[in-house]
């Protein structure tokens, strides 16, 4: 087909392919050839079909798609013979086939385009081969094969087929690498265009509606979450673009803009510790903008394309500080005021919005898995985790309603936790600041826990037998070495460990002589070792997705409870948990990135390590030097992982890829 300017639409899909950033655009004869093509390929892959009309920028954001390593462009167009129609969940594509063959479930179509990892080129290989030799489902009667291209891209991104028609090869293709059990996301296009056409006519219709849309004003609106919280859509997201594009035209990196809001969010934790109606209306502004900042640096990633693990990694790391460092400049204003004891308000918040946080990350692989699992004869249906499931589903598609609202507010997100930090500070005090984020937080803890545990007990997915459990719980050595006791099951055991420490807090806090509790610090600490006995087990209950949760619960209030005991400061309690909630949230940091274990994590000891310590710490009297100097231990090995992780691993790999071969350095692959 021949496009408006008279040249050839593969032509124009080759040129487009190298503006999205590729570096080689080559086309194939058959799959055969792109088999051959791509086993010889050592960065990710993007492949295209000669039938696709589309925004660049369409492209450039499927070479450059975060959401994982293999990306496939969905379309919302109706399914047409010989085009494979898919199933998605949660952004992932679970089917993939013909129409009739996925019983009504397609919730759009392959859009001709997909973007394959490294570690998935090897499938693609044995997908373009077995799709030749028609070994695996297709999505329509096979037709001839049509021209195929491979393209390596520059930084880890894309790849190209031609072909198109009925059965074309990129929809076998495509049909084959999700039949191997490839985990493929879903690439929708928003306010921007792309179509796939058969005949001339299709051609310049879809090249008119191409050129009707604005594609710098598009990008720029697709810089801000499709869905996002009520706070940050009505009241950060109606300006925020302008900060964008003013951030882009001053060279600003989405990293740049992340230190910005952390200095804002440290700002407003001091004012909010000074004191004074000026001095809390003042941290409430900054605390708003660093908040804006905070949405900014993802949008102007989203808008510059310019994603990177790292960047992840640390955007991630920092909201958790920002808000951290937010409750305890609460915390001090309190204690400085004379309004109570805000130390032991900001440790409750902080511990609190940690479970939290583990709950939300566990819940959220077990969604994952189950929706790449076939519902089975016990789950597919009935039951209230069913009718659970329906409902939220319907809520989560009446985009805007009342109810979708309440949904997503209820849950006490992060624009909602920060706009009434702001409010409540401003308005009243820092006292009531902390109680209004402890209630309102107690209250959507509850409401998710109890709604998540009936949908986990109907999905009945094993999350923890997709992973290293014992990385993930934080075990140590000791608890390796503890005997396992299956029956009882390592939610059951979680869950005891933390019901010791719970116990001695409870019984310290209101003592008038807490130290004369020493002799029950050992007694919580065996309580709390049942929770190792359950290391070697089996995670495979339908609530076993808790079990990390369990256990940061566990150990956070033993190290409370030591210093309770020890009559350690509460600026120092503070700052131990604060310390232990960043080496926890950098553990679900990797696995929400797939990432592997810190390199240091052998020498953090284990949660049950460091409770080992502490105990000994609060038996010789010393709670408070053992909590002050655990936690320098634990920030050095932190700081030390990241430079190492980041930074020395990296740059190590780049010289040795590049060293000739036979210098003493690897040769290049």
């Amino acid at each position: 087909m021949t496009t408006a300017t008279g040249e050839p639409l593969a032509d124009r899909l080759a040129d487009q392919l190298r503006l999205a950033g590729a570096d080689e655009v080559r086309f194939a004869a058959n799959l055969d050839e792109l088999s051959d093509l791509v086993t010889t390929a050592t960065v990710p892959v993007l492949i295209t079909g000669t039938d696709l009309v589309a925004h660049t920028a369409v492209l450039r954001h499927l070479a450059t798609s975060p959401v994982g390593p293999t990306v496939a462009l969905v379309l919302g167009d109706p399914p047409v013979p010989g085009r494979t129609a898919v199933r998605e969940e949660r952004g992932q594509v679970v089917d993939a086939g013909a129409l009739d063959a996925l019983d009504g479930a397609a919730t759009g179509v392959f859009g001709g385009a997909l973007r394959v990892g490294v570690d998935d080129l090897p499938t693609l290989a044995a997908a373009a081969r077995a799709a030749t030799s028609g070994m695996l489902p297709v999505a329509a009667p096979i037709g001839p094969a049509g021209d195929v291209a491979p393209l390596p891209v520059t930084g880890g991104a894309g790849g190209s087929v031609a072909a198109g028609g009925p059965g074309s090869a990129v929809d076998r293709l495509f049909a084959g690498l999700a039949a191997l059990g490839t985990l493929i996301f879903a690439q929708r296009v928003r306010l921007l265009v792309a179509h796939r056409v058969e005949d001339q006519a299709g051609l310049t219709a879809a090249e008119a509606a191409v050129t009707a849309v604005d594609e710098d004003r598009a990008e720029l609106r697709l810089s801000v979450k499709e869905k996002d919280d009520f706070f940050s859509t009505y009241f950060v997201s109606t300006w925020s673009p302008y900060v964008v594009r003013l951030s882009a035209r001053l060279r600003l990196t989405p990293t740049g803009v992340t230190v910005i809001s952390v200095l804002f969010a440290l700002g407003a934790a001091v004012l909010f510790g000074v004191g004074g109606r000026p001095a809390l209306v003042g941290g409430a502004v900054l605390l708003y903008l660093g908040f804006v900042l905070d949405c900014v640096d993802g949008q102007l990633a989203r808008y510059t394309r310019h994603f990177s693990a790292w960047g992840g990694w640390l955007d991630t790391m920092a909201d958790r500080a920002k808000e951290y460092l937010v409750y305890a400049g609460l915390g001090f204003g309190v204690s400085h005021a004379g309004l109570g004891n805000g130390w032991a308000l900001a440790i409750a918040a902080m511990t609190l919005q940690t479970v939290r946080h583990m709950t939300d990350t566990w819940y959220g692989v077990l969604h994952d898995e189950a929706a790449r699992r076939p519902r089975t004869a016990t789950n597919a249906s009935g039951g209230i985790g069913d009718r659970l499931n329906a409902a939220s589903t319907r809520v989560q598609a009446d985009t805007g309603s009342v109810s979708y609202w309440l949904k997503r507010t209820v849950v006490f997100p992060i624009g909602e936790r920060w706009a009434l930090i702001a409010l409540t500070v401003a308005l009243f005090n820092p006292l009531v600041s902390l109680i209004a984020v402890l209630v309102w937080g107690v209250l959507a803890f509850a409401y998710t826990g109890a709604l998540r545990t009936l949908r986990a007990r109907w999905m009945w997915v094993p999350v923890l037998d997709t992973v290293d459990a014992t990385l993930h719980r934080d075990d140590g050595p000791l608890a390796r070495w503890l005997p396992v006791v299956r029956p009882m099951g390592p939610l059951t055991l979680a869950v005891i460990a933390a019901l010791g420490p719970a116990v001695l807090l409870v019984w310290a806090l209101p003592s008038d002589a807490p130290d004369g509790l020493r002799w029950a610090v050992p007694v919580a600490l065996l309580v709390l070792l049942v929770g190792g006995l359950g290391a070697g087990a089996a995670h495979n209950g339908p609530l076993d997705w808790l079990v990390p949760a369990a256990l940061r619960a566990a150990e956070y209030l033993f190290a409370i409870a030591v210093g309770v005991v020890g009559a350690a400061p509460g600026w120092l309690i503070f700052g131990y948990v604060f310390v232990l909630t960043v080496h926890h949230y950098d553990l679900t940091a990797r696995l929400e990135k797939r990432q592997a274990a810190p390199p240091l994590h052998a020498a953090t000891l284990g949660w049950e390590g460091r409770s080992v310590l502490l105990a000994l710490a609060a038996i010789a009297g010393i709670a408070g030097i053992g909590l002050a100097t655990l936690g320098a231990y634990l920030l050095v090995v932190f700081v030390v992982s990241v430079v190492l992780a980041w930074f020395v691993r990296p740059a190590r790999s780049a010289r040795a890829s590049v060293a000739p071969a036979g210098a003493g350095g690897a040769a290049p692959r």
